[in-house]
Formats: C-alpha cells, structure tokens, sequence
C-alpha cells in the first residue's frame, strides 16, 4: 500500500454540517429525540397516497423510508425511520465514504516482487516474494506486466523459494460463510486477490464426455491453474461441492447439470496461493523457472524488483459502486481499517471501527455494519441514519458524482431516462431484501436525500444455506420492491419541489 492520501473531507466540515440549521430538527443535524416526519402540506389525501402505494405494493416484511432536504436536512416524509434493517449492498456507499476519508481519493494501492537476497549476474541468491498491497483491481494482465518486471530487472534465476506474502489483510476463508460455497460473490479475502479471488470453470462435450479447463483469465491471458481443480461426478444434486484438500480447492460438478457446453467463476479459497500459482507461469513465460508458492506471514527485508499500481482509489470506488462488488467493498473498507486502527482480525471488528467513524464524522446515530460490503445478512442501518449520512457529505460532491444513475418509469410504467426527476443512488439487494439511497434532483432543481429499505425476515429465516442462490419467491418479491422504490422517488421529486 502506499501512503495516506490528503482527505477528501476534514472532521470540522463534517461537524459544521452536523451542527447546522439548529433552529429546527432535521437531519443534518444530531437529532436529541427520534426523527419525526416533517411533510410540506402534509395532509391526508398525501398521508393516504402513501398508504396506497405500500398497500398497491404488495411487499411484505417491513418497508422504511426517510427523505430530506438536501441542503438543510429537513424531513420531508418519513416512515419508521428510526428502524434498524439489513442495507445489503447500500452499506457500500458507507464503505466508499469511509476509504475515502481515511486513504484519500488519489491513494493507490501497490503490488509487489521483492528479493530477499543478493542479485548478481541475473541470479537471486535468496527468496523472490509475491507483496500483496490490499489492491482490489489486481487481474492476470497485471501480474503479467509484473513478472515482465522481473525480466526487466535483469533476474533470470531464483535459487532460493518463491513466497507469497497476504497478510497486510488478515486472511478470510469467505466473505459471508453463511453463503454456499459456489458462489463468486463470497470469495476468501486476504492482502492479496487476483480476477477478485475468482477461478474460471468451463466445460465442453465431445465424443460423449466433457473437458474440463480452469484457469484465470484476463485478456489476451489465461494461464491454467493447479491450485483450484474439478472433478465431474455422477449425482444430480448438488450441482457443485466443494472440499479443501490441503494445497488445493476440490470442486466437483453433477454430470447432470452440464449441457453441452459452458462456463461459470467460482470462488477461491487460497488467494495467495493463487496468485503465487498464476506469477510462476507469467514469470516461467518470461524464461525465469520459480519453484512452487508458498505463504509466509511475516514480511522479510528486502529489495523491491517489480512493482504494478491500481488506479486511483476514486476510480477504483466508482467500479465498486456501479457493479456492487462484494471483495472490493471488504478489501478498502479492512486496508482503511489498517491505517486507522491497524489490522482487523475480523470483518465484523473492521466494520465497527467504520461504525465509529460514521458516528463521528456522518453523526450517525445507531449504524451496525457487520462487513464493508453489505452481504453479511446481520448488519442493520435505519433510514433516517442513512439519510443524516448522505446530507452530511452533500455539499462536499464526494460521494454523489460516483454513485448510479436510477432510471425512473413514464406514465405507463416504461423506463424514461428523460425523466423530469432525475435520481443517483446505491441499490442493495439480498433475499427478500431491498435497498436504495441517494439523491433526488426535483424538476425545479431541489435537491433531496433519500433512503428506502424493505425486508421480510421472517421469510428470510426460513431459506436454508444450499437454497440461498435462488429461494423461491425472492426475484418477485425484488422487483415488486423496487417498483414501490420507482413510485416513491416519482412521487418525492414532484410533490417536494420548492
């Protein structure tokens, strides 16, 4: 990792915006009782248009929302904004904020190959070491223009081992172990990730039996790896399983799962095994012959031979917002963490730090992040304190130039980019569990913050851990959600225009 980068934001800033607009409760300010509504003309045929919409709906669970002016955090409707649920992904905005604060926007994160000895006539009388930098973004092509590097360097042979060091990140197992164990979106986590701790499955049939291929592509590469291997076994369900075999990840597939051809990414369990794995054949492709990986917890002394940088931490926050990805959230949200209270053992004991800093800087009130991605099903956040967050950082432009655009819906229910309301915001989405928070530009140019969590746990309970890919019920549920989302925001935008 490279150093702090100056913050976007300073404490004093935050707490002026915090402290402000005291004459009357809003947002923007640390409320000393529960967030009451503060409807403009509100009365009950706005009371019953509401009532109608949530009924329409035909979401269970429990639905909260607050929206607020953005510029003195005024409320302007609210429903149970004081009630805690699950953001799922929205808590990656919290996350975004937080790396910002801490590494700066400009912070970019460095990985490299360090000798551990003398080098004298392109020999390495030592260790070569693999340096993890906490970079999120780090794929094939980078590893390759790492071990080009090496060659550069004038190194063309290693005599002592080749180490992998990971642990600038204490390493994880899986992101959320409560998710089975096929899905990409839950790889191990640690100081060092490749392709984003994801290994490439593709499967073709010939002549009545099937091949089978696993490597870690990144265009134009796709080195074949050994530290992640598949066996096609005769069952019909599960369709995957997984087993750690020591060295390695065995996976199996159900034979009666496959068509004729296809391909998927599943997670990795040994990151730095794997990227040890995959810089041995691109340092082998430029004819230096390295013996195989292996881990070594401490940092040794020595001299850095090769070095590649991830983009700007701006950048890198932008991606993870617009995709939603979970290993990015977890590794700037833990690399913060590491600079501002050292390494965390656990996600949940990062995440709390994060918790103190939003309560310090964003005046969040009761903010419970488990993780920094939002995966982890036992986080909870209320609307109102999402809403105090978002206004907090308003006037500063950090966090609403790098969040999604939201198309809105015409008249008969078609997406309308030429929407008079024009919304930004991070969505989140776990099984029957459906978030959005952002901001509302209005068509006479008034500016709001908004929240919206809808959650039925009592169904989520019920989903057993093999049946968390796809329970039954939940993409429906998800998208009668998010059309009551799409109502609410319609309505916001023209019933709160100054």
């Amino acid at each position: 990792m490279t150093g702090k980068s100056q913050s976007p934001f300073s404490r004093r800033a935050f707490l002026a915006g915090l402290l402000a607009s005291a004459a009357a409760p809003s947002i923007a300010e640390v409320p000393k009782v529960s967030l009451r509504p503060r409807m403009r003309n509100a009365g009950t045929a706005q009371v019953s248009e509401v009532a109608a919409l949530l009924r329409e709906s035909r979401v269970t669970g429990d639905i909260v929302f607050a929206v607020a002016d953005a510029k003195t955090g005024n409320v302007l409707e609210a429903r149970n904004e004081t009630l805690g649920t699950a953001p799922a992904s929205v808590a990656k905005s919290i996350t975004a904020l937080y790396a910002l604060d801490v590494l700066g926007p400009s912070h970019r994160f460095t990985t490299q190959v360090m000798a551990a000895g003398p080098v004298a006539d392109g020999v390495l009388d030592g260790d070569l070491v693999l340096v993890g930098g906490c970079d999120p973004t780090l794929d094939t092509k980078a590893l390759a223009a790492l071990a080009s590097g090496l060659k550069e360097a004038g190194v063309r042979e290693v005599r002592g081992r080749f180490l992998v060091y990971e642990n600038a990140l204490r390493p994880l197992p899986s992101i959320d172990p409560d998710q089975p164990d096929h899905l990409g979106y839950s790889p191990a986590v640690s100081g060092i990730a490749l392709n984003y701790n994801r290994v490439h499955f593709e499967w073709k049939r010939a002549s009545g039996d099937y091949t089978v291929t696993m490597d870690a592509r990144a265009a134009p590469y796709r080195p074949d790896v050994t530290i992640a291997r598949m066996e096609i076994v005769e069952r019909s369900a599960p369709v995957f399983s997984y087993r750690d075999a020591g060295e390695y990840d065995q996976w199996t597939v159900a034979r009666k799962a496959l068509g004729k051809e296809g391909a998927r990414w599943l997670p990795v369990r040994r990151p730095g095994l794997y990227a040890g794995d995959v810089f041995a054949t691109l340092a082998r492709s430029n004819g230096i012959v390295l013996k195989a990986p292996g881990l070594v917890t401490d940092l040794p002394e020595g001299t850095v031979l090769s070095d590649v940088q991830s983009p700007p931490l701006r950048e890198i926050l932008q991606g993870m917002l617009k995709y939603s990805n979970n290993l990015t959230a977890e590794m700037v949200g833990l690399a913060s963490t590491r600079v501002r209270a050292g390494r965390a053992h656990t996600l949940a004991a990062s995440a709390r730090q994060m918790n103190l800093w939003a309560m310090g800087m964003l005046g969040m009130q009761n903010p419970a992040f488990v993780d920094h991605s939002g995966l982890g099903g036992a986080s909870r956040v209320s609307a109102g304190d999402m809403v105090r967050a978002l206004a907090a950082v308003h006037d500063d432009a950090i966090l609403r130039p790098i969040l999604k655009p939201v198309t809105l819906r015409d008249a008969k229910g078609r997406p309308d980019k030429a929407h008079p309301v024009k919304v930004v915001a991070k969505t989140g989405t776990l099984n029957f569990v459906s978030g959005l928070a952002g901001y509302i530009t209005a068509p006479d140019g008034r500016e709001m913050v908004f929240a919206i969590f809808c959650a039925d746990e009592s169904i989520r309970a019920t989903i057993t851990r093999a049946n968390r890919e796809r329970p039954k019920g939940a993409r429906p549920w998800a998208n009668r959600a998010r059309r009551l989302q799409r109502q609410l925001l319609t309505r916001w935008g023209t019933a709160f225009s100054s």
